[in-house]
């Protein structure tokens, strides 16, 4: 499982909820959970949106 999608999990909240609170496309969203996805975000941006989703969590 990738980082993102531990993170969203962890959240409790459905890829559909968070891709709406984070103003990201539903799609985009579910891309970046899929394994083996080539438009992964680059590890400066993972980092932006894994404290995002820390603080969404807390």
């Amino acid at each position: 499982m990738n980082k993102i999608k531990e993170a969203r999990i962890a959240t409790g909240l459905s890829r559909a909820e968070i891709a709406k609170i984070m103003e990201v496309p539903y799609r985009t969203w579910e891309n970046w959970e899929s394994d083996n996805n080539p438009n992964y975000p680059k590890p400066y941006f993972e980092r932006l949106i894994l404290k995002e989703l820390k603080n969404i969590r807390k």
